[in-house]
């Protein structure tokens, strides 16, 4: 996990090659294969949790009237479907209560 602030796949199929001594192919994988599952998940409308890690949800944002920052004009801004991620108790303890 070498990357500069932020971990990137590549990094994660690197932490599980050297963990569970894997081949890159096995790790990649393996990590490609959890990306698309909660990918599919949230797709089908389900939430996805993980335990002490956290939970994915997926939410409505109503449309409303934004603005446009260069002319200040007002625009119609539609209704769209965002990602929620929501921190797990025991990965909220280890990073921020402690």
């Amino acid at each position: 996990m070498e990357s500069a602030g932020t971990l990137t796949k590549a990094d994660l199929s690197k932490h599980l090659m050297d963990k569970l001594e894997l081949s890159k192919k096995d790790a990649d994988i393996l990590v490609n294969a959890f990306f698309k599952s909660l990918i599919s998940a949230l797709r089908s409308g389900e939430g996805v949790e993980l335990r002490g890690f956290g939970s994915f949800r997926l939410r409505e944002r109503k449309s409303r009237m934004g603005r446009n920052p260069r002319s200040g004009q007002s625009i119609h801004v539609p209704s769209k479907r965002i990602v929620y991620f929501k921190l797990g108790k025991e990965l909220r303890s280890k990073l921020i209560d402690k």
